[in-house]
């Protein structure tokens, strides 16, 4: 939580050292994730994240980041441990509570993603337009997506065609995701990611649905070395996240120190959040080549089957979107239009 000193009150005979204040951080910030400090996002945009925050307010805001759930919890108790103020900063999937932030899921239905970064940007321009009720108990930082999510399965169990997954038990992300997998004839497993490796080294799944970029932190081209990809310019899913604050901790902020966490926010923080997603996406198939996994790559005619089933997924949504008040036909124009804007 926020632990104030006393700097701004001795600030005119504050000694410095170097130009920097020799007294402590005004404010300390607790960062919480449900990853290893090595995974992309953690170490390519939470600590730069981090050391610019302290780099722009002159010393005076430290950000503690906790990987890994280090001060307890679930991944999905992430969203609750910011809103209560157990921790200030969280990061997560915002589908580990399914059910919570239902408009979110727009960007989550089947073939919608491009590529991580204008995915990204065009999730934040549609939380500024349709998310900010649903998110109104936090001081939103940035959403983003990753890129293309694609299936991963155990070398005796390869997806070539639809077909092939009738029974397969894959671990899904979210309602939504495990919905298309349901429809697309699998058996969907919901956990975190963080328990994948577990499961298919002890045959509780066959397979996981994840983007390539977190394929390296689970041990994936070890333990699932068949990879199923689609043609053309959308993939399989993919996932939202959230990177929020605790509003009283916001809210307790003085106004400079507002700007500086204000200053790196928003929609460019999006972008980074993205284009490190699809960096990461690079490296991770680079990795499964070199360990000689084999990637399939489903051909237009073949796409167009399991676009079919996607397509029942994302009426059955609408569906529910319309059914609940939310008009879930112009939710679903607004974000595939929003994608096609930035993916251009």
């Amino acid at each position: 939580m926020l632990r104030r000193l006393l700097l701004a009150a001795l600030s005119g005979a504050a000694l410095t050292v170097s130009g920097v204040s020799a007294f402590a951080a005004d404010v300390v910030l607790k960062l919480h994730h449900f990853l290893p400090p090595q995974a992309t996002i953690p170490s390519t945009v939470l600590q730069p994240w981090a050391d610019k925050i302290k780099a722009d307010s002159g010393g005076r805001i430290q950000v503690e980041i906790y990987p890994a759930m280090q001060l307890g919890g679930k991944p999905g108790d992430v969203v609750d441990q910011v809103k209560d103020g157990v921790v200030d900063i969280g990061w997560t999937l915002i589908g580990y509570t399914p059910g919570r932030f239902p408009k979110s899921e727009a960007f989550e239905l089947p073939f919608m993603v491009t590529t991580g970064e204008a995915t990204s940007v065009a999730f934040y321009e549609y939380y500024q337009k349709h998310l900010k009720d649903e998110l109104k108990d936090y001081h939103v930082l940035a959403v983003h997506t990753h890129g293309p999510g694609l299936l991963h399965t155990i070398q005796s169990k390869p997806i070539k065609s639809l077909a092939d997954m009738k029974g397969l038990k894959l671990r899904g992300t979210s309602k939504v995701v495990n919905q298309m997998l349901e429809a697309m004839g699998a058996a969907a497993v919901g956990m975190p990611v963080t328990t994948v490796p577990e499961s298919l080294s002890k045959s509780v799944i066959d397979g996981t649905v994840v983007p390539w970029e977190v394929t390296p932190s689970i041990k994936i081209a070890e333990l699932a070395p068949n990879h199923t990809s689609f043609s053309g310019k959308t993939g399989l899913y993919t996932a939202a996240f959230l990177f929020a604050m605790n509003k009283d901790s916001y809210d307790a902020l003085p106004a400079d120190l507002k700007k500086v966490i204000d200053a790196n926010s928003g929609k460019d923080l999006a972008a980074k959040f993205g284009a490190a997603m699809d960096a990461g996406d690079v490296k991770g198939k680079a990795l499964a080549d070199k360990a000689g996994n084999t990637t399939y790559v489903l051909d237009e005619a073949e796409t167009a089957k399991w676009k079919e089933q996607g397509d029942k997924v994302t009426r059955n949504w609408i569906a529910e979107m319309d059914k609940n008040g939310l008009n879930g036909t112009a939710l679903y124009k607004d974000a595939t239009d929003l994608i096609k804007q930035y993916s251009k």
